[in-house]
């Protein structure tokens, strides 16, 4: 069987189920007794182990089933869980993902059997047991499930029938048609449970008509059943044939059934079906309640509502929503030029299609946008892991994980943020005893917080640490020769911090497989500003840091304002800018050579772009000037501009690697009526 059509599938889902496990790992640690964990983790380790045998992946498969077996234990109240047990699950979950990453990298899962992890589990496994369970407990011992579980073959008189399922029943029993309640149990070891499960339903629906199914079809079709299931049926068949007929299918371990009576009396008092009794070996003592009707929901979202859509199908989708707004602009700009009388008409039609490109647009953003809890998730495995090795006691607490970002920022912004929590971690939180001597609670804070502002996502990384002793920076950076003694002695502390964001600047005493190499800030930098954002620092000594990611929504489609310098058009994006202002050439004041603005208290630097970007002057010198205020975090600067033209939906085009280019400009924009004008990077202007 060629299963590498399926490839793709089987990571997509693995990846959700590792990442579903590490999430109830860390709970289970906090709450050793919370069922609905202990469950979820049992069916997530059991789906793993379903879709590797699947696909012919031994080891993955022999490693899940193992840890599938502990939680066998667990679930039946034979073991208990403990901090080591759980650090070998984790190690368990890390063996996985280096199989991942070799089935991704080379579609084998490689050679390593891990044996000393399986050992540790076995040992967990017979010192809490008189045997290792290799079997998964039968679903009737299980009441942690029941809102999933069968009822056994008694228990078919606690059904509630629905007034259509009843009325069924009724006009059978007219028609001599008998009703069977079929209870089957699916041999645990069994790798696709849905796969047996439909084989059974295909082989009673050619005996009769099935009524109900417990749990619904839907969800035995998802797999959210343990291996019991229960079905009504309709036939004229006698119950021993029916019963021989599910027991042929594979893989099934027990085949359990009685005849369900509902007499017309009953039916208007919505009486319970009644089981008649039956001589028949499937009549079990066991009298398991079963649950209502249906199953409950277990909270998440609806199956089969999303759709995965391969990322490079959007970008398509994208390039031609891109190519629309420019014909959209060509309209528009055309539309000004002529300006013929009696245009009523086409206006109606420009601005429909603009409302039309506008929404399309937006559509295809929110299509495009992914949680940024998908990044997020895996951080507070990572701090619990920090914790052990540094040896100190750390919290993460994290908000607004629902905040949502273009896809192609979430691929990128999971290294920078990891750098900067191990950050805070190593060099911001002190040991428990240096806590404890400052009067501080012994377990440090660590805060990672993502909200929306405007056009922009900030992200914020915090801690109650010890903050950024400005003179140890200062001292080190004088002695690596950064900057000179006098630079140093000019230097504001918020200048000095930021010098913590040079390559290869580390303030780390010794170095560690944490820290101190100084790889770090400047590679967060980097990457952040490759997206189009930039990253701050705050810190107070002895209270803590602060690092402010800012993140633009989207790389593809913004706002911008158009303005002309010289001959030129230039777009600077919405986003930065703070306000327009008409300012007179008297108001221009000099600070060490340099022009500057007051403006409502604050002292604002002139930037004259046309200078700047080395545009021929051609307007003759204006009494007064056109100043855009640009903003980057608390950082302010003035653009001097010959004219405004207008705000404008532009489409972001790369420049591409052919063209050398400083880092004012940030790409190009096709404008309306063909010609090229480039974007304007306000944030690393100022």
């Amino acid at each position: 069987m060629d299963v590498s059509q399926y490839l793709e599938i089987f990571v997509e889902e693995t990846r959700e189920h590792l990442q579903s496990l590490n999430e109830h790992l860390l709970i289970l640690e906090k709450e050793p007794e919370n069922k609905d964990t202990i469950n979820e983790i049992f069916r997530a380790a059991h789906s793993l182990k379903g879709m590797a045998g699947t696909m012919g992946y031994k080891r993955m498969q022999n490693l899940t089933h193992n840890m599938e077996s502990v939680f066998s234990e667990i679930r039946n109240d034979k073991m208990k869980v403990t901090s080591e047990l759980v650090d070998t699950l984790f190690q368990c979950l890390d063996a996985l993902e280096a199989y991942l990453d070799n089935i991704v990298n080379t579609q084998d899962e490689g050679d390593d059997d891990n044996q000393p992890i399986i050992k540790l589990l076995n040992d967990f496994l017979n010192g809490n047991t008189d045997k290792a369970s290799d079997t998964v407990p039968e679903a009737k011992t299980d009441t942690s499930v029941s809102s999933k579980e069968a009822p056994g073959a008694a228990g078919f008189s606690e059904v509630k029938f629905a007034d259509f399922e009843r009325h069924a029943i009724i006009e059978a029993g007219k028609k001599n048609l008998k009703v069977y309640g079929i209870n089957v149990h699916i041999d645990p070891n069994c790798i696709l449970k849905a796969a047996r499960a439909f084989l059974v339903f295909k082989s009673l629906e050619e005996m009769g008509e099935i009524i109900k199914s417990i749990p619904s079809t839907q969800d035995i079709e998802d797999e959210k059943f343990d291996f019991d299931f229960s079905m009504f049926i309709i036939s004229s068949e006698p119950l021993d044939k029916i019963i021989s007929a599910v027991g042929n299918v594979s893989e099934i371990r027990g085949v359990t059934g009685e005849e369900i009576v509902i007499k017309d009396d009953e039916a208007e008092g919505g009486e319970t079906g009644r089981a008649a009794s039956s001589d028949n070996e499937s009549a079990s003592k066991e009298n398991v309640k079963a649950p209502a009707a249906q199953s409950k929901s277990s909270g998440k979202p609806v199956v089969n509502r999303s759709v995965r859509v391969d990322i490079e199908k959007l970008d398509v989708l994208m390039n031609l929503v891109s190519e629309l707004i420019i014909a959209k602009n060509g309209l528009v700009a055309f539309n000004a030029a002529e300006q013929v009388q009696h245009s009523q008409g086409f206006n109606e039609q420009i601005e429909y299609l603009e409302r039309v490109t506008t929404n399309l647009h937006e559509s295809v953003m929110n299509v495009r946008m992914v949680p940024i809890e998908n990044v997020v998730s895996r951080f507070p495995r990572m701090i619990r892991d920090l914790s052990k090795k540094l040896n100190k006691k750390m919290e993460l607490y994290m908000s607004g994980e629902d905040t949502e970002l273009d896809r192609t920022v979430i691929d990128e912004i999971g290294d920078p943020l990891m750098h900067l929590l191990r950050n805070s971690a190593d060099h911001g939180l002190e040991s428990p005893e240096v806590r404890k001597s400052l009067g501080k609670p012994e377990t440090g804070s660590i805060f990672l917080d993502a909200y929306q502002d405007g056009n922009n996502v900030v992200i914020e990384v915090r801690d109650d640490g010890a903050g950024i002793d400005v003179d140890k920076v200062r001292n080190k950076a004088i002695e690596k020769g950064t900057i000179t003694p006098e630079q140093a002695e000019v230097m504001t502390d918020k200048e000095i911090i930021e010098l913590l964001f040079r390559p290869s600047f580390s303030t780390a005493e010794k170095i560690t497989d944490v820290s101190g190499r100084g790889v770090g800030l400047d590679v967060v930098k980097s990457k952040i500003e490759a997206l189009g954002g930039d990253v701050e620092c705050h810190s107070i000594k002895g209270e803590g840091s602060t690092f402010t990611i800012r993140l633009p929504l989207t790389l593809a489609i913004i706002q911008a304002l158009m303005v002309r310098i010289g001959k030129e058009q230039y777009a600077i994006s919405l986003g930065s800018i703070q306000t327009v202002e008409d300012i007179p050439v008297g108001d221009i004041k000099y600070v060490q050579g340099r022009e500057v603005i007051t403006l409502r208290g604050t002292v604002i630097p002139l930037i004259r772009l046309g200078e700047l970007l080395e545009v021929p002057d051609v307007e003759p010198d204006a009494e007064n000037l056109t100043v855009v205020i640009i903003k980057k975090g608390d950082k302010q600067a003035g653009l001097v501009v010959d004219s405004l033209i207008g705000q404008m939906e532009i489409v972001i085009k790369s420049l591409g690697k052919y063209i050398n280019i400083n880092k004012m400009i940030s790409g190009a924009t096709i404008l309306g009526d063909g010609d090229v004008a480039l974007i304007i990077d306000a944030n690393a202007i100022v």
